[in-house]
């Protein structure tokens, strides 16, 4: 054997970092996979933690005459015992992970029932609480294994119930729907905003009272998919509610920051040819990222391109962070050259003023979500696993609060102060401060 096995186990620590914390009865098909790692399940167990994993219709095939059973079995690991593994690897890369002294074992092939059922069936206590990763290893050389798995992974609560989602994620219910209420609560002062500003509201913010609308119904089928899991470990369908309300929802939040940056319907009623092209790259690329996101989250690092979705997503969710700030800088460098010639020097400096502070607005919300929000998830201890999720609700509830306050409807924004002083005043601000970027 080559160092293959090392590279392949440094790649799981890699999905450890990017694959959050699971939950749910799953049921899954492996066919003809001769990896020698398979990550199926992350969870973080209380001292009152369970495994159940039950596997049949076993079959492995080998190039070589026999196969040893006892080289091919299912253990957990916790991302500590992780790094000691990965030593042992790099110091002999033929050493098999299942003889490490850093694992749980569960149980290997060797403890199936003999043909032609092939199966096996049993739960176990985890003793040590921590956040441990359920995999399957294959030490069998040229070997492939075709099984069919099912695992359950919970933590018995006080009551004695059973309690599906993983020791930092059993809050994520209360949250979200904490989340949805002020949601619709924002909606609902969005619509008494706009009635008692009915001329000067405009296409732009019934978008706006949209993307309220589906971040608000988002975050209770949320709420509700966590809850039926955390309960049932199952979503009882509140997850393809949850993604049909995710992609409507986050279609409209770049469209709308798109249209915001490019002043539609506010300042000016039509769009640009490289306006348009914008937005026909970044509602494609959203629908592709939104597919990514539901094979992610549906499937896991079990499949075999899992971590090609992930690069997708990655790569698509860069490309429209990018694209989105264009109209902004557009819409900036406009207005500062429109302000040499149309005398309108109050106007424009508050237009330039305002558009430069959203520039601010979107790229801080950007940063803390992209980056941020990742790091909180990646250092924080599994069981506070929910503050990454409260971070990044807090920093959408404030962006959309900021956003919907500099565009909101009035009769006397910023779009429209005229005053003899403050017109002076704007012609020498413009000229002394260059508005670059």
């Amino acid at each position: 054997m080559t160092k293959t096995p090392f590279l392949l186990l440094f790649l799981s620590l890699l999905l450890l970092l990017l694959y959050p914390t699971s939950a749910e009865i799953k049921t899954l098909s492996i066919t003809s996979d001769a990896r020698p790692m398979i990550l199926f399940e992350k969870f973080g167990f209380t001292h009152t933690g369970h495994v159940t994993i039950s596997v049949s219709s076993v079959s492995v095939s080998s190039a070589l005459s026999d196969t040893d059973p006892s080289r091919l079995g299912f253990f957990l690991l916790s991302e500590e015992s992780l790094l000691q593994v990965l030593l042992e690897i790099q110091q002999d890369p033929q050493f098999c992970v299942l003889d490490s002294h850093y694992i749980s074992h569960l149980f290997t092939f060797r403890d199936l029932s003999p043909p032609p059922s092939s199966s096996f069936n049993h739960s176990y206590p985890v003793t040590s609480p921590n956040e441990y990763s359920l995999f399957f290893a294959n030490c069998a050389p040229q070997s492939s294994v075709s099984m069919a798995v099912r695992t359950e992974v919970f933590n018995y609560d006080r009551d004695g119930s059973k309690d599906y989602l993983s020791a930092g994620r059993t809050h994520l219910p209360s949250l979200f729907f904490v989340f949805s209420i002020a949601y619709f609560a924002f909606l609902g002062f969005w619509i008494y905003i706009c009635f008692t500003n009915k001329r000067s509201v405009h296409r732009i913010h019934l978008l706006m009272a949209s993307l309220l609308l589906m971040k608000a119904l988002n975050l209770i089928c949320a709420a509700e998919d966590k809850h039926y899991v955390k309960v049932t470990g199952t979503p009882h369908g509140w997850d393809v509610l949850f993604y049909i309300f995710q992609f409507i929802r986050v279609v409209l939040l770049f469209t709308v920051i798109v249209l915001i940056g490019t002043g539609w319907s506010f300042l000016k009623p039509f769009l640009q040819e490289k306006e348009k092209k914008v937005l026909m790259i970044v509602i494609p690329l959203q629908v592709l990222a939104n597919l990514a996101s539901v094979v992610i989250g549906e499937t896991g690092p079990f499949i075999k391109d899992w971590v090609t979705w992930n690069q997708v997503f990655l790569l698509v969710d860069i490309i429209c962070c990018c694209a989105i700030i264009f109209p902004i800088v557009w819409s900036i460098r406009s207005l500062r050259e429109t302000s040499k010639t149309d005398g309108k020097a109050a106007r424009n400096l508050a237009k330039l003023t305002l558009f430069r502070q959203f520039y601010m607005v979107v790229i801080g919300y950007l940063y803390f979500t992209r980056i941020v929000v990742f790091a909180l998830r990646t250092i924080a201890a599994y069981k506070y696993q929910w503050v990454s999720n409260a971070a990044e609700e807090v920093a959408s509830l404030v962006f959309y609060m900021v956003m919907f306050y500099m565009f909101r409807p009035v009769d006397k924004n910023e779009y429209f102060v005229l005053d003899d002083e403050e017109e002076e005043a704007a012609e020498v601000a413009l000229r002394d401060e260059e508005f670059e970027l």
